[in-house]
């Protein structure tokens, strides 16, 4: 006689579902309600105005040296 051991029990396969669908319908009424307003809207427009005087000023700029060549001279 053989010794009894338990079955050896493999991990379980899992195959995607099979997907059945049942429809049902029934009517149903939606009630759309399109109102409709009228504003009367008063414009008034303020016009800024805006002024840029520009004034010019010119400069003249001159100079001058004094340059000593040489001996100065007695006297000076």
């Amino acid at each position: 006689m053989y010794p009894c051991r338990p079955p050896k029990v493999l991990p379980a396969i899992v195959h995607p579902p099979t997907c059945c669908e049942q429809h049902t319908y029934e009517e149903v009424i939606v009630p759309h309600i399109h109102p409709t307003h009228t504003a009367h809207v008063n414009h008034q427009l303020y016009e800024h105005q805006h002024y840029f005087p520009h004034t010019e000023s010119f400069a003249q700029n001159a100079y001058n040296q004094q340059q000593i060549c040489g001996r100065r001279p007695y006297g000076y």
